[in-house]
């Protein structure tokens, strides 16, 4: 298959320098073989990053014009990055711009992100080309989503009532909330390890760390609480 180009102008009359950060490498290899051929496609990948320290070193290093940001990440998330990123994005005249590009399509971790810093959000469904196309908006400053997402945003920020901030929730990490999600859908542990990549072992200890920060006592106290903050 050929690189994904970008629609509209030449990659001769467009350049973006980009740092990836999945956790999963073999994700950031796929991308870098989509997008990153710079003479086709105008993208230039300059870093990857498979934690959020990596991720805060390598950005800072490399000082790219888009990051491609995963959600959930070891060592705090997507929304950790932001966080400790945040002087690079408000830099006047070099920003840096991120676009979160996450298997996620859960409503807090839209939310969560694009109240962080992030420019948009689209999931590991997108095409090669329109991954490109996004990555040049977000760079020109465009708010880039894909389309049921976009739904998520509006209702967060349009309404003048703003969401609550739960802080039970806010307690967990990203993969926490995520195995939560997965466990409250009635998800086997072992289901859970193959759709996370993880181990077995490791889905347990999320799960424990979940029911003692909720102080809950078992996966069925923890899907009534899951189902009542609508996270099914």
């Amino acid at each position: 298959a050929r690189p994904a180009q970008p629609a509209g102008d030449g990659a001769g009359e467009r350049r973006v320098r980009v740092v990836l950060v999945d956790d999963h490498r073999m994700f950031r290899t796929g991308v870098q073989a989509e997008i990153g051929q710079t003479a086709e496609t105008g993208v230039e990948v300059v870093g990857e990053a498979a934690d959020v320290d990596q991720a805060v070193t390598v950005i800072t290093a490399t000082r790219p014009e888009v990051v491609l940001l995963d959600v959930h990440l070891p060592g705090g998330g997507g929304v950790e990055v932001l966080r400790r990123c945040a002087p690079l994005m408000s830099d006047a005249e070099r920003p840096v711009r991120f676009l979160a590009l996450s298997v996620s399509d859960a409503a807090e971790d839209v939310i969560g992100v694009i109240r962080g810093g992030a420019r948009g959000y689209v999931t590991k469904t997108i095409t090669g080309t329109d991954l490109v196309n996004s990555v040049f908006r977000v760079q020109e400053g465009d708010a880039v989503f894909s389309p049921r997402l976009a739904g998520f945003v509006l209702d967060a920020f349009a309404s003048t009532d703003a969401p609550p901030v739960d802080e039970d929730l806010d307690r967990l990490t990203q993969r926490e909330r995520e195995v939560l999600r997965l466990i409250a859908r009635g998800y086997a542990y072992k289901e859970i390890a193959k759709q996370l990549y993880i181990s077995v072992k490791t889905v347990e200890s999320h799960v424990s760390a979940v029911l003692r920060k909720l102080q809950l006592s078992n996966r069925h106290e923890l899907t009534r609480w899951a189902t009542a903050r609508r996270l099914v």
